[in-house]
């Protein structure tokens, strides 16, 4: 009997250390009351810890650069009240576990992004973040919540259990109000809401030159400019119609600013589209299995809207395209998939025109995005340097990023947009990834399909020549740091070896790299010479029955 009572409460106490040994660890909780979301929830919690006495820690989350660390969790229905839970088990960047996080003094907020629930029209059922109108900025999207900023000690040898409450909600975003130069377009696409099965928004910015009201007779030229979704006038016009920041910025924005209302200045339009979507803030302007029909929307709804509200010349000399990166890469597949409409395309620093350099990774022969060879030891492949070669980022760190912030493609960042944007649907409705964000493993198929689906460009062009070719012929001018950070300049090599041999017809655009050591973001021009260059290209193929802008 003495020997069973000994047997049992030896039992009870190591159970009893068992449980202790479970829940000592690192541990936060995570809830949001419902007066400030009626609940339940379905989307994913952040823990983002800092160290520094800057910004609040839910406005550096995402940081490539700082690495700041952040954790994140799925929910699903959660109710007010009720908490999820954040621990170390849960996976982070850039140190994977909270177990890893160095013992010390800590910032730290709790953030939720909420999810909203989509019937698509090819039969899928997704849950993603509905774009407020913010460009897919979890941190700052209008109706997710987050916590007051705790100032904590954390040592994970000890263990501890943080609770935070996300109390507070994200206002609405204010859209700039419209001036005499500046407009702002926002409406419902019939297309991209029939795919999403709800109301999905695309817009532009709109810049008017000097006169557009004197002269209501006068139709003009129009620059069609691609960039990441911004509520700023195009190319930095200050009149204090919008946020300022972005390129240009400063000297260079008030430099355009006064040319534009100059007497002597060029007369056009300037317009930037806006068109985010539930996976980013941008689509890349084309139709996407995973994404919907919005280049469709782009060319058969926004631009028509925007030729018949606005005195705009519809005529193909007198549209032409600019943009950088991701504006870059659209201005340049507009061009490509519409080579009768648009005029001609002045393209800066693109994202990966030719998927062998999707960066450095060439997509059609490499096993995996994180290494690249070595016998004996693998080398680790980067994705982003310093103009003079440092390396900052890897694909591997980028790639843990992505699945910390967001699973089944859901983080809003670059990879996984190429992947929604190109790429087929997987099996779960979701976008089906290129390469396995852990390991770096490559899906050959989804590589094939993004090729075969015509977003390689460089591979489209190659392929269809002899018919595009002689509609494009004068119109690519494409512009590229040779010290990219992203390494961006090594599909553009591709593209100019390809373009330079072209004949019947030849190409007769131009290549300019801006040697030495010319970073993301290099152009030979200001803001206010690119408009004078573009504008005197449209001048010079005006028709003569044509009446030049006043």
């Amino acid at each position: 009997m003495r020997l069973r009572r000994r047997a049992l409460l030896l039992f009870v106490l190591l159970f009893s250390l068992n449980v202790l040994a479970q829940t000592s660890g690192p541990r936060f909780e995570i809830s949001f009351p419902a007066t400030a979301h009626a609940g339940p929830i379905t989307g994913r919690v952040f823990v983002i810890l800092s160290r520094h006495d800057g910004p609040e820690p839910r406005l550096q989350a995402g940081d490539w650069f700082q690495q700041t660390p952040i954790y994140g969790a799925d929910v699903s229905r959660l109710p007010p009240g009720q908490a999820a839970v954040i621990d170390g088990s849960t996976l982070g960047f850039p140190l994977q576990s909270l177990k890893e996080l160095p013992a010390g003094e800590y910032n730290v907020q709790a953030l939720i992004n909420v999810y909203t629930e989509f019937h698509r029209a090819d039969g899928h059922t997704v849950w993603a973040h509905m774009d407020q109108w913010e460009g897919q900025q979890f941190n700052r999207s209008p109706g997710n919540m987050y916590s007051e900023v705790q100032k904590v000690r954390l040592d994970p040898a000890a263990g501890y259990d943080v609770k935070l409450e996300a109390s507070q909600v994200i206002s609405p975003i204010e859209v700039p109000p419209n001036t005499k130069y500046v407009k702002r377009v926002k409406f419902a696409s019939k297309l991209v809401s029939q795919f999403w099965g709800r109301p999905m928004y695309i817009g532009a910015t709109v810049l008017l030159p000097k006169g557009y009201d004197e002269h209501p007779d006068q139709r003009y030229p129009v620059v069609y400019v691609q960039d990441h979704f911004t509520l700023r006038a195009p190319f930095g016009f200050q009149d204090g119609s919008g946020e300022e920041g972005g390129w240009p910025s400063g000297k260079e924005a008030r430099e355009i600013t006064g040319a534009w209302l100059s007497e002597k200045f060029p007369r056009l339009i300037l317009v930037t589209f806006l068109h985010p979507t539930p996976f980013f803030d941008d689509s890349y302007a084309v139709n996407s299995s995973n994404q919907g029909p919005y280049g469709d929307a782009i060319m058969q709804e926004l631009i028509p809207y925007l030729e018949t509200h606005f005195r705009i010349i519809g005529q193909p000399w007198a549209r032409v395209l600019t943009g950088g990166s991701t504006g870059g890469w659209e201005s340049l597949a507009l061009q490509v998939l519409h080579p009768d409409f648009f005029g001609g395309t002045w393209t800066f620093f693109p994202d990966p025109i030719d998927f062998h350099r999707y960066q450095l990774v060439d997509i059609y022969q490499d096993e995996n995005a994180f290494v690249a060879g070595g016998e004996y030891v693998p080398l680790e492949r980067p994705m982003m340097r310093s103009s003079e070669g440092q390396v900052l980022v890897t694909m591997r760190q980028m790639s843990l990023l992505e699945e910390v912030l967001g699973s089944h493609g859901r983080s809003a960042q670059q990879y996984e947009e190429w992947e929604a944007a190109y790429g087929p649907v997987g099996a779960d409705g979701y976008p089906r990834p290129l390469w396995d964000k852990l390991t770096g493993n490559i899906d050959r198929e989804v590589a094939l399909s993004m090729r075969d689906h015509g977003y390689d460009l460089t591979y489209d062009l190659e392929e269809n020549w002899s018919t595009i070719g002689p509609k494009l012929v004068g119109k690519l001018h494409l512009f590229c740091g040779d010290m990219d950070n992203y390494y961006l300049n090594l599909a553009v090599y591709r593209l100019e070896n390809f373009l330079k041999n072209t004949k019947d017809p030849y190409y007769a655009g131009s290549f300019d790299y801006g040697r030495p050591m010319k970073g993301h973001g290099w152009s030979p021009y200001t803001a206010t010479e690119l408009v004078k260059l573009m504008a005197a290209a449209m001048e010079k193929n005006r028709p003569k029955t044509a009446a030049a802008a006043k």
